[in-house]
């Protein structure tokens, strides 16, 4: 079927160095290799395309040693071209083949193969498996500029180097670094991602490393009830709406499980884990902070939860860390825990 995407990825290796250089123009040749800086076409070494088949791998495959990234040339299409749909890349890449559109039994049975519904639960899972972990990247590096340095325990961050963003239907794709964040249930599956395009020039006082664009959050999936966690369930978990919020407590409370709902909404519809005892409810500093504040702590205390608040002293815990710093961010929690949990969870000094 010369429109199904293995057919069309085998035939598109076949011809590797010519879809190089139509594609990755700005790479060159070095022996049975293609080299360029990375998948969308920038100067560079970094990537490399193998241009026919080795005791490495096949024809038409490529890596970025520096992400880690690794595809087939209908990703280098994809990517190069800034193009979501894969009925487009099929398109091109038939395009560039010469190859006759396929008939309608084809045109129906690609999607099911290559296609999930934008926004769904399936199309985060697919974000997410071509992340990378934050270590060394610039997503870890936004989080250090804004105070964050207890980093153990994210395996629920990740980070993309070119996740698309688009501004609104009409508009064209853009690509920006983003850090990815997980969406968990409280039984660890997998239902959605949270993204934070961020700032490749670095980070500034106004948009605090987030990219120069309007909606720099945007999440996906299936998101009521659920949230980005950090820490295994347990007896005692804090939960709050930011990302940054949270990991900002964290930095002060470095043992206890912790969880982002990504919104005061989803703060308010917080599915609790079975072995939850005691939950605390870390506010945000504004009357949508204390909407969720109040209606969670409704649902705890209904099913025989206890609930505490953990209230900033600014706007939130995020805004505490950066403004008062550390040692006024650890004295404001420990006055709001419970006693029985100042020597189990909060920091001391260093």
């Amino acid at each position: 079927m010369s429109g199904s995407p293995h057919d069309l990825a085998c035939r598109l290796a076949d011809q590797a160095e010519a879809v190089s250089r139509r594609y990755l123009s700005n790479g060159r040749r070095e022996g049975h290799y293609w080299l360029v800086g990375d998948v969308r076409n920038t100067p560079g070494r970094s990537l490399f395309v193998r241009l026919r088949d080795s005791t490495n791998g096949p024809a038409g495959k490529w890596t970025d040693a520096a992400t880690g990234e690794h595809g087939d040339l209908l990703d280098v299409i994809r990517e190069v071209l800034g193009l979501a749909d894969f009925r487009d890349v099929a398109a091109e890449a038939r395009s560039f083949l010469a190859l006759p559109r396929p008939g309608p039994e084809q045109i129906s049975a690609t999607p099911a193969i290559a296609s999930v519904p934008a926004g769904s639960a399936d199309a985060a899972r697919r974000l997410v498996a071509i992340t990378q972990p934050i270590s060394g990247t610039i997503a870890e590096t936004y989080l250090r500029n804004r105070g964050i340095t207890a980093l153990h325990g994210t395996d629920s961050l990740r980070f993309h180097p070119g996740c698309y963003y688009r501004p609104d239907l009409h508009a064209p794709t853009e690509i920006w670094p983003a850090m990815i964040a997980i969406v968990t249930d409280p039984g660890g599956r997998l239902t959605g991602a949270h993204r934070t395009w961020l700032d490749p020039d670095g980070f500034d006082a106004i948009r605090l490393g987030k990219a120069p664009i309007d909606t720099p959050r945007r999440a996906m999936g299936d998101l009521i009830g659920n949230a980005v966690r950090f820490g295994g369930p347990g007896d005692v978990v804090a939960a709050g709406e930011g990302i940054e919020t949270v990991l900002s407590l964290r930095c002060v409370l470095p043992g206890m499980a912790m969880a982002a709902a990504l919104s005061a909404a989803h703060l308010a519809a917080l599915l609790f884990p079975g072995t939850l005892h005691r939950l605390y409810i870390v506010r945000d500093n504004d009357p949508a902070g204390d909407g969720a504040r109040d209606r969670l702590i409704e649902r705890a205390e209904a099913v025989g939860i206890e609930a505490i608040v953990l209230s900033p002293a600014l706007g939130d815990f995020n805004e505490d860390l950066r403004t008062l710093g550390i040692d006024a961010l650890r004295a404001g929690t420990r006055v709001q825990l419970a006693p029985q949990d100042v020597g189990r969870f909060l920091a001391s000094a260093t």
